[in-house]
């Protein structure tokens, strides 16, 4: 993930959680905060020691920054994004995180409205 797409500082963190506002399902829990300046969006992610060991947290924490990765096009800029794995995560692949992880920010709104093709538009 590129530097400016990072959110690292602890206090960026502790702000997101208290002002920010959040959206779940069973898998994560996503916080949202929009930036003073706007700039593209910045995420981190948080995945709970009681999801394994270091090799599992780290390989669901690249998986996650992964699939944001190549669908942050899709995301709105401008937005502090935090997102929590929870336990069911450890036994997910690829394909089911990422089904799930949209589905969390489209619950959320940080997705970008998606334009209608108007050629199949009927008059």
């Amino acid at each position: 993930m590129q530097k400016e797409h990072r959110l690292a500082k602890r206090e960026d963190f502790n702000r997101v959680y208290r002002r920010g506002k959040s959206a779940a399902n069973l898998q994560f829990v996503l916080y949202y905060l929009p930036q003073k300046e706007s700039g593209p969006f910045r995420l981190g992610v948080s995945v709970s020691k009681k999801l394994g060991n270091a090799v599992v947290r780290n390989g669901i924490r690249r998986r996650m920054k992964e699939i944001i990765r190549l669908g942050g096009e899709d995301l709105l800029p401008g937005l502090d994004i935090v997102i929590i794995a929870r336990k069911p995560v450890a036994e997910m692949d690829y394909e089911e995180m990422k089904k799930s992880l949209y589905h969390v920010m489209k619950r959320s709104g940080v997705l970008k409205e998606k334009k209608r093709n108007q050629s199949s538009a009927r008059p």
